[in-house]
């Protein structure tokens, strides 16, 4: 019998609440399992940064781009910044994977990469934001550009935090 095997079958049930809920996984098995889980959630998060940014760097070389205010400019810098950040942050885990692979420091490329991944979500939600609001104030031409991004940032709080944090209270109080 391997020492995995061995961990694995004197392992209780549910006595992994934290990571596996009951899973009889070694340390080893569980870091794959969480970096596997990890790079399928940051893919989606990925390509959306991606793609955003792409767009952003078009926007410079149009004609209309002459005609907008200074503040439209100025947004439209930080959009692009925040863009970027949020693009390095949510592709990191590769080059972290690549620089650590094989040095058996799965459980802390894990760690690092949950802030990595974080901090670009929250990078792409201000880019998103500024995105909206920078399209709006030139599709608009009101004030309503303002309140408009302004529901986005709350929906962007509601989906990405506020409901994540609720459902996890609430299935730790259902333990």
């Amino acid at each position: 019998m391997t020492d995995a095997e061995r961990s694995r079958d004197s392992a209780s049930p549910g006595e992994d609440k934290e990571h596996g809920f009951g899973r009889h996984e070694t340390t080893e098995e569980r870091a794959d399992r969480q970096w596997t889980e990890m790079l399928q959630e940051v893919r989606v998060a990925q390509t959306g940064a991606q793609i955003l940014f792409g767009f952003l760097l078009s926007v410079v070389f149009t004609p209309r781009f002459e005609q907008l205010s200074p503040f439209d400019r100025n947004l439209y810098v930080v959009t692009v910044v925040l863009g970027a950040l949020a693009t390095g942050a949510l592709v990191a885990p590769v080059s972290f994977h690549r620089t650590l692979a094989g040095h058996r420091r799965k459980p802390q490329l894990i760690q690092a990469t949950v802030r990595l991944i974080a901090t670009g979500l929250a990078l792409l939600a201000a880019a998103i934001v500024c995105a909206v609001l920078l399209l709006l104030r030139v599709a608009l031409e009101s004030g309503f550009a303002w309140a408009i991004a302004g529901v986005v940032l709350i929906w962007f709080v509601c989906c990405w935090l506020a409901l994540p944090l609720m459902l996890k209270r609430h299935l730790e109080r259902d333990q």
